[in-house]
């Protein structure tokens, strides 16, 4: 796509997740989502003897900085004390730090170019939304290409990056909302604090909120 087509729009976080998988019994067969002085910290699971853990870490650390037994005493320190209690430890099958960014490209075709999945936009797990949105990718793009191929109707073709940047954008909200609600971040300090605080106390306490949260968790129709 030339240079003076293309808009590139990014996010970059100034922290990332120190990821381990470990072959042990995960602590809760559910997602747990922790925001913590800290720093967040999720603890999720592959199976019903694989586990996958992931603490917030500055963008500085490298892995070599963090042994196992480092990284589950911090851990430890993040979780609600009767989950930390049931967690049980391992050695690490995998450990690595993905920074967190957001990004997005536009067009999302050019000619006889079309993008998408992370050629085209990249989110920040903390929404789950990456595989969710490159699969409205491939289905915007396979009816159109059906279509071409059918009956000649290039109209699929023509609407297709229109029609899956509003969505994509969609998600993209829904990602950096989730990872400002439940990050520490270095230079938040006093009112930015409180409100996103005040912001977690009224998804616990909202009917209305919790709906919504869910529909994007979920993931949008398309």
């Amino acid at each position: 796509i030339p240079k003076d087509v293309l808009r590139e729009y990014e996010k970059v976080y100034p922290f990332g997740w120190l990821g381990v998988l470990s072959r042990t019994k995960p602590v809760s067969p559910e997602l747990i989502y922790v925001k913590h002085e800290r720093g967040f910290a999720l603890c999720s699971l592959r199976s019903q003897v694989l586990s996958r853990y992931y603490i917030q870490v500055p963008l500085a650390d490298k892995v070599e900085d963090w042994s196992d037994d480092a990284f589950w005493a911090e851990l430890k320190r993040r979780l609600p004390d009767d989950v930390a209690g049931n967690l049980i430890t391992g050695p690490s099958i995998e450990k690595s730090i993905a920074p967190l960014r957001s990004f997005v490209a536009e067009p999302m075709s050019y000619g006889r170019l079309f993008l998408a999945g992370d050629a085209a936009h990249i989110v920040p797990p903390t929404g789950a939304r990456g595989l969710n949105s490159a699969g409205s990718d491939i289905y915007y793009l396979y009816h159109a290409l059906l279509a071409h191929y059918q009956s000649g109707d290039d109209s699929g073709l023509a609407g297709y990056s229109a029609k899956a940047l509003a969505r994509i954008w969609k998600a993209q909200r829904f990602s950096w909302w989730m990872t400002m609600l439940l990050h520490r971040f270095p230079d938040r300090v006093g009112y930015e604090d409180r409100l996103q605080q005040t912001e977690l106390d009224h998804l616990l306490s909202s009917e209305t909120a919790q709906r919504l949260l869910a529909e994007n968790y979920v993931g949008l129709p398309f």
